[in-house]
């Protein structure tokens, strides 16, 4: 299963600054605590698992069942399902409670809205990955859901997390199904043959969605 570490990903954040005056430098601030202090382990892992039975409402691969009918194409046919997980590690949540503790709590913020962001670059790097991945393999790719997001159940995340073999890039899940390291995620999208774009998101019910530059962003990408 592919698996990449230590990706670069800060370099992208440098150019993501924007706000008020006060607020970049903050960002610029926290951007270099977490460059001098190493804070950042970027990674993910990914599968594209072909489907053991023919596409329902629910959809089995890997040995694993997801009720997941929103990844079921309006044309072409469902053949697989590419399972990702991705991490920037343990670093910027411990630093974040170190400054908390501290009573830096501006600092904390932005240093947490940074390791979103990374996050959410990881992920996008990862996708493109699975896409490239789909594309060789001449298949075509659609639909993104995450579990705990609408059209995908939280108790979804143990099984997605195996087939990703999330294991490999250290993340872990708890009884309460949260994973650990807690700046992680993970995803199934739809691989097929002629499969369509979506015309859904897995943002389209979330309340942030309008002034979610990540959600715009993603949108932009379907």
């Amino acid at each position: 299963m592919p698996c990449t570490r230590n990706l670069d990903v800060l370099k992208a954040a440098d150019g993501l600054a924007e706000g008020s005056v006060s607020r970049s430098r903050l960002r610029r601030e926290v951007l270099g605590l977490a460059r001098d202090e190493r804070l950042v382990e970027a990674a993910y892992s990914y599968h594209i698992v072909a489907l053991d039975a023919p596409p329902g409402e629910w959809l089995h691969a890997g040995g694993e069942a997801f009720h997941a009918p929103w990844l079921l194409p309006e044309s072409g046919r469902l053949t697989a399902l590419a399972c990702a997980s991705c991490t920037i590690g343990a670093g910027i949540e411990r630093r974040v409670a170190s400054l908390i503790a501290a009573r830096q709590a501006s600092r904390a913020l932005a240093l947490d809205e940074l390791g979103n962001e990374l996050l959410f670059e990881v992920a996008r790097i990862a996708q493109d990955r699975m896409l490239a991945d789909a594309r060789r393999r001449a298949l075509t790719m659609a639909g993104e859901l995450r579990p705990g997001d609408p059209g995908l159940a939280l108790d979804a995340q143990a099984a997605v997390l195996r087939l990703a073999d999330a294991a490999a890039i250290g993340i872990e899940l708890n009884a309460g199904l949260l994973m650990r390291p807690h700046k992680s995620t993970s995803m199934v999208l739809g691989v097929g043959i002629d499969l369509p774009p979506v015309s859904w998101s897995r943002c389209q019910h979330c309340r942030s969605r309008a002034r979610c530059r990540h959600g715009a962003a993603a949108a932009a990408a379907a």
